[in-house]
């Protein structure tokens, strides 16, 4: 660990003298934030950015407290494990190269999150607006001039009503909605209002009763599934995070000396690798599934 503090404290100067008069603090956060915005897949870049316009993404100075802690917790778990700074230092790079991709995993829960809700409010307005126009292109026509949506949605509803005047039916609309939204919700919505225009129903009030109750019970749902995957998540953490933290008591109960001796075993370190691997793909796996399918049906 005392090299770690040299190394760290070594950089911390040089960095100082070459930049002094300036903020080093702030010269560190630029140069994380340019390595993010330089090496970021095409995928994360476009959630990322949605995500910003929302208010909920990462700063900087976040992300660097985040490299900080990721890099201190498996520098010590795998000093603890190897009492070997070299295996330590293997194991902090890998670590820190993971955090990409935790980050798109967020941006995707966030982007996710937000769809859901843009399809909601499209879907519920939409049955509104019918109910007083009976027509579906001026249903769609008054969801997008009221400015409760945005895009992306925003641009496929005016592409829908576009497609609808240009082809005279509202069948190819329909068709390239789904597609892009593949919820129930939206489908079950658009064959009501295709056999609604295509056989003239004369009384559509129940069946557009019942579609609303349909998507506010689905709403419920999505919700309440959020709340208890925030309240899991906690827990697999600590959960996780714990057992890391089991050799621990097998050193207090076999002597740190005897752990020491036992390390000179190549299966022994063999085995205490495929412990820290195994954990730490437990780890993100359950992160992958509490940032993924986030509204799915």
């Amino acid at each position: 660990m005392e090299l770690f503090i040299l190394l760290f404290i070594a950089v911390f100067i040089v960095l100082y003298r070459n930049y002094k008069g300036q903020n080093v603090y702030k010269y560190i956060v630029e140069q994380v934030q340019v390595a993010y915005d330089k090496f970021a897949p095409y995928s994360f870049k476009v959630v990322r950015e949605k995500t910003k316009e929302l208010g909920q993404e990462y700063t900087a100075r976040q992300y660097l407290i985040q490299v900080i802690l990721f890099a201190g917790f498996a520098g010590i778990v795998s000093y603890i494990y190897f009492y070997n700074l070299f295996i330590s230092l293997l194991y902090i790079v890998v670590t820190v190269a993971f955090i990409p991709y935790l980050a798109y995993l967020r941006c995707k829960r966030v982007y996710s999150e937000f769809i859901f809700e843009q399809v909601q409010v499209y879907t519920t307005n939409t049955i509104m607006e019918f109910a007083t126009t009976q027509s579906f292109v001026k249903s769609l026509e008054g969801v997008r001039n009221s400015g409760v949506l945005e895009d992306p949605v925003l641009s496929d509803v005016s592409y829908m009503i576009e497609l609808a005047y240009k082809n005279g039916s509202i069948d190819e609309s329909v068709e390239y909605m789904n597609q892009k939204y593949p919820y129930y919700i939206v489908k079950n919505m658009h064959q009501l209002f295709l056999q609604i225009t295509k056989e003239g129903a004369r009384d559509t009030g129940e069946s557009l009763d019942n579609m609303q109750l349909d998507i506010d019970m689905l709403v419920e749902s999505v919700y309440r599934d959020r709340i208890e995957r925030a309240t899991f998540h906690k827990s697999f953490l600590r959960y996780g995070v714990m057992l890391f933290l089991m050799v621990m008591l097998v050193q207090y109960l076999l002597g740190r000396e005897s752990y020491i001796a036992l390390l000179n075993r190549w299966y022994i370190q063999l085995l205490l690798h495929a412990v820290l691997i195994i954990n730490s793909y437990f780890l993100l796996k359950g992160e992958k599934y509490y940032n993924e399918n986030v509204g799915a049906e």
